[in-house]
């Protein structure tokens, strides 16, 4: 037990938690998930599902969320380095619409908790990141929506990157700072604005 440091982001739902690493000469030893202390913590989610995906620099996923099956996300890095994001999308909160990221490395070995109900995705910094997460539902075809990365009324702060808004999710002129060209799906060059893709 207490084998983890939990902080809670600013936003509610969002807890950013690091592991305890046992390291030598030899390399190092850490638990990278453990029941018993998630609950201590206060975090009672249920896992049913592992995902791991590679990509390489400049590409950014996202911003993703699930229509009728949200899911709950446990993500880390397990190679390289990403800016890793949460926006609110809960009706009703207080901080509906905001966001908060953390610099998930391989070196740091931070996880990111992201409840249901948040939109996510993430930037990656490094030449190639392998990225794992733990989700609290299946993937259900079809369910995903999307909002598009770079949404004014959003915000987010993409670290090293450079570029003007087209009024659009589109990629072209962006930029990271050593000049590696924004890399996004087409698909997520097409997902409208906040105040577009939810009527309230």
């Amino acid at each position: 037990m207490g084998q983890i440091k939990v902080t809670k982001a600013p936003i509610e739902g969002l807890y950013v938690i690091e592991p305890t690493v046992h390291g030598d000469s030899r390399g190092y030893f850490m638990e990278t998930y453990n029941q018993n202390d998630m609950k201590e913590a206060g975090l009672n989610m249920v896992f049913v599902q592992d995902n791991q995906s590679m990509s390489t620099k400049g590409v950014l996923r996202g911003l993703h969320f699930q229509k009728e099956y949200p899911q709950g996300k446990l993500v880390r890095v397990i190679k390289g380095s990403v800016f890793d994001v949460a926006v609110d999308l809960r009706s009703g909160s207080e901080t509906y619409g905001r966001w908060f990221g953390v610099e998930l490395t391989e070196e740091n070995k931070k996880q990111f908790y992201i409840s249901e109900g948040f939109a996510h995705g993430f930037l990656v910094l490094s030449d190639t990141a392998e990225f794992c997460y733990k989700v609290t539902d299946f993937y259900h075809p079809g369910d995903e929506g999307g909002l598009a990365w770079n949404d004014p009324e959003i915000g987010i702060e993409w670290p090293s990157l450079t570029g003007e808004y087209p009024g659009n999710a589109n990629a072209s002129g962006y930029t990271l700072a050593d000049g590696t060209k924004l890399n996004l799906s087409d698909k997520d060059q097409q997902w409208l604005g906040l105040k577009d893709t939810f009527q309230f």
